[in-house]
């Protein structure tokens, strides 16, 4: 594959911006749970982006990791080493997540892993990822905070109209203030030396 070039101006910019998200401590923890949760090693020799997209690039791994959180999720993974096999198998991955429940901002692209453009966004989507399995009540290893439930209220004509009647506080109120005082703007403050 041609390499692109770096690019200079607002391309830089963007780039160097997108590479400054990237966490190396959430890719450690996001790596650990993937390899605790497929029961295999990541097969890479080194932390950072550059060795997670090659390790990850086929696909085969995050498959995996579908089925691993949902059996038969992705029912075919390609081991084909051409290059629109191994973005199928991102695919399949990325439509198992979108089903999963993962919200749309907190997934990546499928050039995001494939060219490495934006490997923090693939991090901060395993990490999605490991927050959806323990709502969905996997029991394997746990990833980050559980994402919390939905809590709906419920309230009758009664409470709803006693409420209209209490004073919000979060506004603040007027009752108990006064200005009685307070220096006026603008008027000299006096201050001494007291030795």
């Amino acid at each position: 594959m041609a390499e692109r070039p770096k690019g200079y101006g607002l391309t830089a910019e963007t780039n160097a911006k997108i590479a400054a998200k990237y966490d190396s401590n959430l890719e450690r923890e996001a790596v650990s749970w993937m390899e605790a949760v497929v029961g295999e090693r990541l097969n890479r020799s080194e932390a950072g982006p550059d060795a997670l997209k090659e390790a990850l690039k086929d696909g085969q791994f995050l498959c995996k990791l579908a089925n691993k959180l949902q059996p038969g999720a992705v029912k075919k993974i390609n081991t084909s080493k051409m290059a629109f096999k191994q973005m199928e198998n991102i695919n399949f991955f990325l439509d198992f997540i979108s089903s999963y429940g993962v919200a749309k901002g907190d997934q990546f692209q499928t050039v995001d892993l494939y060219e490495g453009n934006n490997m923090g966004q693939v991090v901060i989507t395993i990490h999605g990822v490991g927050r959806l399995a323990q709502k969905h009540r996997f029991r394997g290893p746990t990833l980050g905070p559980k994402e919390s439930d939905e809590n709906r209220r419920s309230f009758t004509e009664e409470q709803l109209k006693a409420g209209q009647n209490t004073p919000s506080q979060q506004m603040g109120t007027n009752q108990v203030a006064s200005q009685a005082g307070m220096i006026s703007y603008g008027a000299r403050r006096f201050i001494t030396d007291m030795h």
